[in-house]
């Protein structure tokens, strides 16, 4: 696992819509392994992609290290239950975020209040890049990302 940005593969993002991900969002480019990692604001909606709900632990690992970059800490991972049953994964800055996300969304719970994921300390790495990617190098990145699915 990547000590930067705690991914096992270092292709796997961006999930959706990976090349149009790569050509018009600016990417946190990891700078110990080279995984690049969506970093933009949602234009609908003003929140960064980390902000957004994730259908697995897996999934909210891969946008962490973006939390942790903008919020210049240790950021955390939450489960989340819905009253119809759905759980998803959150990442808050604190657990005051969480409880002021609970509040306005009485329909979820956080069983434990606790972090499900939570890295020891807040970190900067030195060759860490936040930038959007030229056409020559989303090509290259997305040559090595289908190698990798292979």
């Amino acid at each position: 696992m990547c000590p930067e940005c705690y991914a096992d593969n270092n292709r796997i993002t961006p999930l959706l819509n990976p090349t149009e991900c790569l050509e018009n969002h600016t990417q946190y480019i990891c700078g110990t392994c080279g995984r690049c990692i969506c970093i933009e604001r949602d234009s609908k909606r003003g929140l960064q992609r980390w902000n957004f709900p994730f259908k697995s632990l897996e999934i909210a690992k891969l946008y962490l290290r973006t939390a942790e970059y903008t919020m210049k800490k240790c950021c955390g991972i939450y489960e989340i239950k819905s009253s119809n049953g759905r759980t998803s994964y959150k990442i808050f800055a604190t657990g005051k975020e969480l409880e002021i996300y609970l509040q306005k969304n009485k329909d979820k719970i956080c069983e434990s209040m606790k972090p499900i994921f939570i890295s020891e300390k807040y970190r900067e790495f030195k060759n860490t890049k936040v930038r959007k990617l030229t056409y020559d190098k989303v090509q290259k990145y997305m040559t090595e990302k289908m190698r990798n699915e292979i």
